[in-house]
């Protein structure tokens, strides 16, 4: 009898513990270690559409539908001097909606749900270090339990890592994470109960609200209570914490700062003590490599603005399930299975990279904005229809990326490879511009030495049926373009595209 293939997954957030339930779901044995006992605190209450899919195909998103959590269903933003409404179900149809949930409970729900489907789950042991043999393959990894003596696991195939900021490989044995210095920012915020929506947004809608410090979040959750919160640059954060009494002076301060969430709370009372996290941005230089995936906060995180980090977690959560399972089946090499994941998964964050340093440092009004966000959603974007220029184009380009919608869209459909290229131009632009202005442009070189390429998705494709995996989509040769037979139109409606199941 064959040896079933063993998956040791180090940290039991949503990134883990979807990994290893999708993983689990296709018959491999998962081993789920986490450091912590769960539920535990967890900042990070707004998902986005797309999480919902990845959702649905672990039997996590009745569950939440269940669980009385905030249905969202976009957002209203409210930056500079402009204004803008993004309702997904008027834009793309009913379906397309998600939750605000509260993060101790979510991720429980998800790691109970990865129990429940065949996970060996270890909580209170953390992974310390790492082993690997001579070809960089991870081989074994010491563990220490809470209450208990240190024990060395070396029975397992592959390793993903989902360690979150702590990083066990990219931090610890790699040393491959790239920080962002424009995007050091620290996050202040509570929670209250009373307060109020801008007139206007959608159903459970998150509203953004810009300011000369930074922008604000007002997240509406289940039972009547609201996250507000500012996110601030660090050095002026430390600026004001010096000159603040207290934590919640400084944060009560900057409230009455906006006119627009002052009066957002008016009449609303706070329901416990004000929090603080610094918020780095970085990128791990690789996120993979024989034998081992980085998926999470382990592999990047960027920033709270549009909502990224479990969207980013999850997407690579299936994209790296569908790539090992292919690989493992022998569709693909795990070489291939390897490439597809780090250029899919690079490709989505790269997108958000250019969308959020557009709107905090690169902004030239709505229109503008509106078409960077439609040249980071449509792979032949060119110049714009009619001559009309960026006024031409409103917001489903803007929608769809911040729904997720974009980044499912392209590892279903082959023909969008050509998008890593165009993203990558794109973040180059705006990192370029940015760094220049800030007098480090070596930064910028230094960021851009690793090359990316785009030839890792050249006719391969993620299925979710028959089974999850990657199938080939056949090339003709002499220009390297999917045959056009073959593939679905990359401008297909939208709509369909949110509709369909992923197949």
């Amino acid at each position: 009898m064959t040896r079933p293939y063993n998956v040791l997954v180090v940290g039991g957030g949503p990134a883990g513990s979807v990994t290893a339930t999708l993983l689990a779901q296709h018959g491999m044995n998962v081993r789920l270690l986490e450091s912590a006992r769960f539920p535990r605190y967890h900042i990070g209450e707004s998902l986005t559409p797309a999480t919902r899919q990845v959702l649905e195909l672990i039997g996590a998103a009745e569950l939440l539908d269940a669980g009385g959590y905030q249905v969202k269903r976009g957002g209203v933003f409210h930056w500079g001097s402009d204004n803008w409404t993004i309702d997904w179900s008027k834009l793309f149809g009913d379906s397309v909606r998600t939750w605000q949930v509260d993060r101790a409970e979510f991720d429980a729900l998800l790691l109970a749900n990865a129990a429940a489907k065949g996970v060996e789950v270890r909580e209170q042991v953390a992974a310390k270090s790492v082993e690997f043999d001579e070809t960089g393959r991870p081989t074994a990894v010491t563990c220490v339990p809470e209450n208990g003596d240190p024990y060395v696991l070396n029975d397992f195939d592959f390793l993903i890592d989902a360690s979150g900021r702590a990083g066990l490989l990219s931090v610890r044995h790699l040393r491959n994470r790239q920080q962002h210095s424009l995007f050091r920012n620290v996050a202040l915020w509570g929670y209250w109960k009373g307060a109020r929506l801008l007139p206007g947004s959608p159903e459970g809608g998150v509203n953004v609200v810009s300011s000369p410090q930074g922008w604000y979040w007002v997240i509406p959750l289940h039972g009547g209570r609201m996250s507000v919160g500012l996110v601030t640059h660090k050095d002026l954060f430390a600026e004001r914490r010096r000159a603040a009494g207290s934590l919640d002076e400084l944060y009560h301060s900057v409230i009455q700062e906006s006119d627009t969430v002052r009066d957002l709370l008016s009449g609303a009372e706070q329901m416990d003590e004000v929090r603080a996290e610094t918020d780095y941005s970085y990128v791990a230089d690789r996120f993979c490599g024989p034998g081992y995936m980085l998926i999470g906060d382990s592999a990047c995180f960027l920033d709270p603005l549009l909502s990224t980090g479990v969207h980013l977690a999850l997407h690579g959560a299936l994209v790296g399930a569908a790539s090992l399972l292919s690989a493992h089946r022998g569709e693909v090499s795990e070489a291939e299975g390897l490439s597809f994941f780090e250029a899919s998964y690079r490709r989505a964050y790269t997108r958000m990279l250019a969308l959020v340093s557009s709107m905090y440092e690169s902004y030239h009004g709505m229109n503008d904005f509106f078409w960077t966000a439609h040249r980071l959603a449509r792979p032949d974007a060119g110049s714009a229809p009619g001559g009309d220029g960026p006024a031409s184009f409103g917001s489903a380009d803007f929608g769809e990326i911040i729904a997720g919608m974009s980044d499912l869209r392209e590892v279903r459909d082959a023909t969008t490879r050509v998008t890593a290229a165009t993203l990558t131009a794109e973040a180059d632009r705006v990192e370029e511009e940015l760094h220049t202005r800030a007098g480090q442009r070596p930064a910028f070189d230094a960021l851009r030495a690793t090359p990316q390429s785009d030839a890792a998705l050249l006719g391969l494709r993620l299925v979710s049926e028959p089974a999850l995996g990657l199938v080939r989509v056949p090339v003709d040769d002499d220009d390297h373009e999917p045959a056009p037979d073959a593939v679905v139109p990359a401008q297909a409606s939208r709509a369909r595209a949110v509709h369909d199941k992923m197949s």
